[in-house]
């Protein structure tokens, strides 16, 4: 059986999912086997989360709810994990402060 799932984000990053945060979501999602893809609506259209050109090119300013979806082998653990980074602000929340 295949296993599912799904998720609803917020993006708080001051620059949205501009380059940084891009190759840091795509990155992680690269580390699944599942096949993940993510949307600016919850009717899509829906992107492959892997593809870096893809993500950054849906251009997601602050404030956008991100829709995440994921099919296969570690669906939840791949959701769960990009979840925790958006909503970890990238990982970047320290660099921002520093330089403010």
């Amino acid at each position: 059986m295949m296993s599912k799932a799904e998720a609803t984000v917020l993006i708080n990053h001051a620059v949205g999912l501009h380059a940084r945060p891009s190759v840091k979501f795509t990155k992680l999602a690269k580390t699944f086997p599942a096949r993940i893809e993510m949307a600016l609506a919850p009717d899509g259209p829906w992107i492959d989360a892997k593809s870096i050109v893809k993500v950054m090119a849906a251009k997601a300013p602050k404030g956008t709810e991100l829709h995440l979806r994921a099919e296969g082998e570690h669906a939840r653990q791949a959701i769960e994990a990009l979840v925790a980074l958006v909503e970890r602000d990238f990982d970047e929340s320290d660099v921002h402060a520093q330089s403010a």
